[in-house]
């Protein structure tokens, strides 16, 4: 809780940069409903009014996405990905939101060289069960044992998720694979949901879903958005950001990070970005921010890069059109990929 008021405080300081429309308001709102994660909704509208009808629609799309994603809990009349996981290998129709998150996450197992993989759902249970446990009886936290992992790994072949986009199906076939998408899954709805806000004349807006931070239009008197990137090591810090930029129009800003999502055993956070290679938290990184105009990929990026080093994943950058990266290392360091010093602000 202190985290999420914590989070409340430097948003509110943050939005409070920006400037108005001509002859509108700024307003805000929070919600805690969604991707288990703080969202907040700012804009620019003649009034209140407009701004919370607005706020409705946005938010009846997220619980949309929410509940189509979300892999712990059904809903009536919603195949959703938690049906999948609870398929047994039976063939699930479902809506095309789903099946294009999953194909476009196929893809991006390949961009990534398999450090953002959907199908890792049987080991990142493990983890998540024991930092629930641990969190709630951290006098008895525990670490998942290797042996326990390399059994969940067997299990985590993304070729065995069969889409036919046909039918609208999905297939799991292997009986113990397990879908998760949350390394991508918050970036990608955002994107969707930021399509069809232009689509509906709603822009001059940001979206802030849990640190997915995704611009929707640009400001009419001009300026761009300041956004800032939340310092990771606050503890030592009195400055909330580690970098504040200027955006505009369609940009996305994600940071994946170590600081937030943990459990302690004995006198070690375990954070819950897990490497595919080792099945333990990432260790390279304190944060990597993404920059681009996909809130998607810039979702599914700052998650995989996390899980390199920075030399591999400089090289994926380099071959990406329009991304910009910087890392943050435990250390407190910073490094940039070309382009990304162009945003902050001085």
């Amino acid at each position: 809780m202190k985290k999420i008021i914590s989070l409340l405080i430097i948003l509110c300081l943050l939005f409070g940069f920006c400037g108005c429309k001509a002859n509108s308001q700024k307003f805000t709102e929070y919600s805690f409903d969604y991707f288990d994660t703080v969202t907040t909704i700012v804009g620019f509208e003649q009034s209140e009014e407009d701004f919370k009808q607005n706020c409705e629609q946005i938010k009846a799309w997220l619980s949309e996405y929410h509940q189509l994603y979300d892999i712990y809990t059904l809903y009536d009349g919603v195949n959703n990905l938690c049906r999948i996981n609870m398929s047994n290998g039976e063939a699930v129709t479902v809506e095309p939101e789903i099946t294009q998150l999953l194909e476009y996450s196929k893809e991006l197992y390949k961009t990534t060289n398999g450090k953002l993989n959907i199908a890792m759902g049987s080991v990142l249970s493990i983890w998540h069960d024991y930092r629930e446990y641990g969190l709630k009886n951290p006098e008895k936290a525990s670490v998942p044992n290797l042996q326990l992992l390399e059994k969940a790994n067997k299990h985590t072949d993304i070729s065995n998720i069969i889409i036919d986009k046909q039918k609208n199906t999905v297939k799991l076939d292997d009986s113990e694979i397990k879908l998760d998408v949350g390394g991508i899954a918050k970036g990608y709805a955002a994107e969707q949901i930021a399509k069809k806000m232009e689509y509906a004349g709603i822009t001059g807006y940001i979206l802030n879903i849990g640190g997915n931070v995704k611009i929707v239009g640009n400001r009419t008197d001009g300026e761009k958005w300041t956004v800032g990137i939340e310092n990771p090591h606050t503890q030592d810090s009195e400055n909330p950001y580690i970098e504040t930029l200027k955006l505009d129009n369609s940009m996305s800003l994600v940071t994946s990070g170590s600081y937030q999502r943990f459990y302690t055993v004995g006198d070690v956070n375990y954070h819950h970005i897990i490497n595919p290679d080792t099945l333990y938290p990432a260790k390279n990184f304190k944060s990597v921010s993404v920059l681009c105009e996909d809130s998607g990929l810039a979702d599914a990026l700052s998650t995989a890069l996390f899980c390199m080093t920075y030399e591999d994943g400089k090289k994926i950058i380099e071959t990406t059109d329009n991304v910009y990266v910087m890392w943050v290392l435990e250390n407190g360091e910073k490094l940039y990929s070309e382009g990304f010093k162009k945003f902050i602000t001085n």
